[in-house]
């Protein structure tokens, strides 16, 4: 299995087309991280490296914090093998306002400092406003991220967002090299604005939730259960949250089909994202080994056929689709 390698919009960085995304193993959101779970998350990370995954994506609220020092930890006596993403701005959010705690470009740059020490590097490959819409502090980021490139401390920056408008704000000057957004099988909004405009744009594109939360590992069921910590939990004691997970839950065994010998759902999942041009990687989560080997596999699977596009096409019609993470 041989990883191909894309170039990261007009940043110039070269990455492998399949990532590791590092979310879940902050814990948090995800159920708690003990050490068991850091250790099997270390463990994934070498399963990924030696691979042949370059690309990492984390973040400072995945844990909080937790993510990055596991990261960080992973990183040592090999800095240079990692093509590192982090990303800024929900600590200290005010949700009143509603306005990032990052009010100056000074404050900005002190925010990101905190991500490299925790990350223990002088510098990360790609910085990324996690806030996904336009808010008082764009102009900080902005600033403070064009500062710390001059500087040597970031390579490259960029926004995480599936807002088309605040997208292109900003992209305005030219300067945001990649877009971190969520898209899927289920959720294919993006492709009915946004990534035609960031090719012409040379934005690179990150995917993130390429297997909608887990909906298309194809392992769910109505009687699947989540731990309480786990934010998926609300799927299934909040009705109209429910109401959504089982029509989520038919779509999902309509696309049953795409299982052949050799290519399981999610790596289905994982194709459907990459054969779309815009695309640059793509970075499902994992916290163990077997998942990261599971979700490579889609390097060699066999690929999609126009008739199981087009059964695709059936499910979620081009530019169809819901969000499934808001954000």
């Amino acid at each position: 299995m041989e990883l191909k390698h894309r170039i990261l919009g007009k940043s110039g960085i070269e990455i492998s087309e399949i990532g590791l995304g590092l979310w879940a193993a902050g814990g948090g959101d995800w159920g708690s991280a003990d050490s068991a779970a850091d250790a099997a998350a270390l463990s994934a990370i070498d399963t990924a490296l030696e691979a042949g995954v370059t690309f990492f994506d984390t973040a400072d609220v995945y844990g909080p914090w937790h993510s990055e020092i596991l990261l960080g930890k992973a990183m040592q006596g090999r800095r240079d093998r990692f093509v590192v993403a982090t990303k800024i701005g929900w600590q200290g959010f005010d949700e009143v306002t509603p306005c990032s705690g990052y009010r100056t470009v000074a404050e900005l740059i002190a925010g990101v400092e905190t991500n490299l020490k925790r990350l223990q590097t002088d510098y990360v490959d790609v910085i990324q406003s996690h806030i996904n819409f336009r808010e008082p502090t764009m102009e900080v980021f902005l600033e403070g991220f064009e500062k710390l490139q001059a500087a040597g401390k970031v390579r490259a920056f960029g926004v995480s967002s599936g807002e088309f408008e605040y997208i292109k704000e900003f992209s305005h000057n030219g300067k945001c090299a990649t877009l971190q957004i969520d898209y899927s099988i289920l959720n294919r909004t993006p492709e009915a604005e946004i990534l035609d405009y960031c090719k012409a744009s040379g934005i690179g594109v990150i995917v993130r939730g390429a297997l909608a939360m887990g909906l298309l590992t194809g392992k769910f069921s109505e009687d699947t259960t989540f731990p309480d910590d786990d934010f998926r939990h609300n799927w299934l004691t909040d009705p109209e949250q429910t109401a959504v997970f089982r029509q989520d839950l038919a779509k999902v065994e309509k696309l049953k089909p795409l299982v052949r010998p050799g290519r399981t759902l999610v790596q289905a999942a994982l194709q459907f994202v990459l054969q779309h041009e815009a695309v640059t990687t793509v970075i499902p989560g994992a916290r163990t080994t077997e998942q990261v080997l599971a979700n490579l596999a889609a390097a060699a699977a066999p690929p999609l056929t126009a008739e199981e596009t087009a059964l695709i096409d059936q499910v979620t019609p081009p530019g169809g689709g819901r969000k499934i993470w808001p954000a």
